[in-house]
């Protein structure tokens, strides 16, 4: 007996025009956006490898897919995902997951950019396109996702992603580039906490909290609300400590014209590494809306880090995004909306306790696998 997955991620895809001339249409878009979803979660990493996926789970699709005309080519998938909108395709994705979303309060939600490094085109002259991705590092998900402007950068990305959040209760971490007063307005107008690092390139706050810490720890920080953390770990040979430092009641001293929103305290940590008998120090500055918890801003802090480890390590690693050569128009864009779903759904599927190569590989072998990872869309 076969088993027939309820796709109901299909119902958010109906949402999505589709640019192809009727003349054109010999295959439907839920059919091909559908097949695209299932090959990617089963370790397709281009255009041929979605039809070849395709092909070989035809009998399987046929059970849930109308396929008028069969299997799309390679060149089908490419031409109708080089086209889509990637704003709209974005829409439905962010839909979707809050359809899903299990975000409790307190949850921290890391903000970072990354490159698709293949998809430089030095012939067409393209650059390489980046991604500002927001995860949830908690539950393991990815929220959202928008592309950097070929002529920008990551500042005018990170509030158009911000807008489309819902972010109540959560707490939002980016590193030093998102340390501007309009995307710290952005995030606390949706009742969310933020702790952002801080850098030499604001200047005058900069030099500031610099001196508050030298000044503070001279004196035992007296008459300063602080609190503080520490934290050692010992692995491969390394052995790390961590001090965090937060200063709370900020906002007369730093913050006297209220230029920044909710701008409660700021963090130092200290980070003194030894490895191989040579010990190295460095020190990090911090802005945050979180007060007189030291704790909940290192453990904020690590999480942020960990996006290196539980996303964009998985994209690269289990996913091959860097070495994917996908360049045309719109497709770059649609296929890394491809990888984060697939990425979401693989996470969310609890009961097998592998990693995301090893689930892939048993979505692409075990049909009733798969159909319960889609069902959890």
């Amino acid at each position: 007996m076969k088993l027939k997955p309820k796709i109901t991620i299909a119902d958010h895809f109906l949402e999505i025009e589709d640019p192809r001339i009727d003349r054109t249409k010999r295959h439907k878009l839920i059919d091909i956006m559908t097949i695209a979803v299932c090959a990617v979660i089963c370790g397709a990493d281009g255009w041929v490898g979605i039809e070849t996926y395709g092909c070989g789970k035809y009998e399987w699709l046929k059970t849930f897919l109308e396929l008028p005309n069969g299997i799309p080519s390679h060149d089908a998938f490419a031409r109708v995902f080089a086209q889509i909108n990637p704003q709209e395709f974005q829409s439905c994705f962010l839909n979707w997951m809050k359809s899903i979303q299990k975000i409790t309060s307190g949850e921290v939600v890391a903000i970072d950019g990354k490159t698709l490094r293949s998809s430089y085109d030095k012939n067409s002259d393209q650059s390489a396109i980046q991604m500002v991705s927001a995860w949830a590092t908690t539950n393991k998900l990815v929220l959202g996702q928008v592309k950097v402007d070929e002529k920008s950068n990551e500042i005018t990305a990170i509030p158009e992603l911000l807008k489309v959040l819902e972010l109540s209760g959560c707490i939002v971490t980016i590193d030093a580039i998102g340390c501007q007063k309009e995307i710290v307005k952005l995030i606390t107008q949706q009742n969310a906490d933020y702790v952002i690092a801080l850098k030499k390139n604001q200047g005058n706050l900069y030099d500031e909290v610099e001196k508050l810490f030298s000044s503070g720890i001279a004196t035992g920080f007296e008459g300063i609300v602080n609190s503080t953390y520490k934290t050692e770990e010992t692995e491969h040979g390394r052995h790390e400590i961590r001090n965090y430092v937060m200063l709370s009641q900020m906002e007369s001293r730093l913050n006297p014209d209220s230029v920044w929103s909710k701008f409660n305290s700021v963090e130092m940590v200290e980070s003194v590494r030894s490895l191989d008998g040579k010990t190295t120090v460095e020190i990090r500055y911090f802005i945050s809306s979180l007060e007189s918890n030291a704790k909940q801003f290192g453990n904020s802090i690590r999480s942020h880090w960990g996006i290196e480890n539980s996303l964009h390590w998985i994209l690269d690693v289990a996913l091959r995004e860097d070495d994917c050569r996908i360049r045309t128009n719109n497709a770059p864009q649609n296929f890394a909306i491809l990888r984060h779903i697939a990425i979401n759904l693989l996470d969310q599927e609890k009961r097998v306790k592998r990693g995301i190569k090893n689930k892939q590989f048993l979505a692409g072998l075990d049909n009733n696998y798969l159909a319960r990872v889609l069902a959890l869309a």
